[in-house]
């Protein structure tokens, strides 16, 4: 299972906030590269990048640091955040990013969801963000009437080949991320690379996800408020030693 340390930013700053309350947010640095070199450092091999303003407004205005951290290299990256255009989705590529992460735009317009994954394959992957269940877009700001995994199967059959499925609910509040969510979704669709986002802030979490089938697990605030060492996870999840 690969460990993807995770980078939120706002205005050019590393951030977190609380269950996707852009109003209870932590600042943990202004560099950062600086951060993706010490995860990099750590041992980590990737590195999930998100532009919460681009997930807000739909605006790319952590462009520029994200192609800074790209340059760096190093790191498979994978981007989201506000990515909705075809033209968004070619130049974070063309920076040299692993993925691209297409998020509320696959609620509000499947259809150019599935041509995207035909035309681009594993190269993108899609955010399903859930609260109560169903589907959370903009930023977290509009909860749809969508239903979770059946939008997952429906992405599935349209050609997605991987998601990054995160409960709300669970992100950033360091009790536990819903390991029943993520079974569910290994049992129901079995060919979905799945990875877990939200909540994680133990070794034995990591551990039941890697023995389910989970492709990847990303770390946030638990690596930032010290609840897990990163180069301890990526040794344990990754095989490595």
């Amino acid at each position: 299972m690969k460990i993807f340390p995770a980078i939120d930013l706002r205005g050019g700053q590393v951030v977190r906030l609380t269950q996707g309350d852009y109003d209870r947010m932590t600042v943990y640095g202004a560099d950062p590269c600086a951060q993706a070199e010490a995860f990099r450092q750590a041992g980590a091999s990737c590195l999930h990048l998100v532009d919460l303003d681009g997930a807000k407004d739909g605006a790319p205005v952590n462009f520029e640091a994200i192609r800074a951290i790209a340059q760096q290299g190093g790191l498979y990256i994978e981007v989201g955040g506000g990515i909705r255009t075809q033209e968004r989705i070619q130049q974070y590529l063309e920076l040299g990013v692993g993925r691209c992460i297409l998020g509320s735009v696959a609620v509000t317009d499947f259809d150019f969801t599935a041509r995207m994954l035909q035309t681009y394959g594993d190269r993108l992957a899609v955010g399903v963000d859930m609260k109560d269940g169903r589907v959370a877009i903009h930023g977290w700001k509009e909860v749809s009437d969508v239903d979770g995994l059946d939008f997952c199967r429906r992405l599935y059959e349209a050609g997605c080949t991987a998601v990054i499925c995160t409960d709300i609910a669970r992100d950033g509040a360091m009790q536990g991320t819903n390991l029943d969510l993520y079974r569910r979704l290994r049992q129901t669709l079995p060919g979905l690379a799945v990875t877990a986002s939200g909540g994680i802030s133990r070794m034995e979490e990591l551990e039941a996800l890697d023995q389910m089938g989970t492709a990847a697990a990303i770390l946030g605030k638990s690596l930032y408020a010290g609840a897990l060492d990163l180069a301890a996870c990526v040794r344990r999840c990754e095989k490595k030693g």
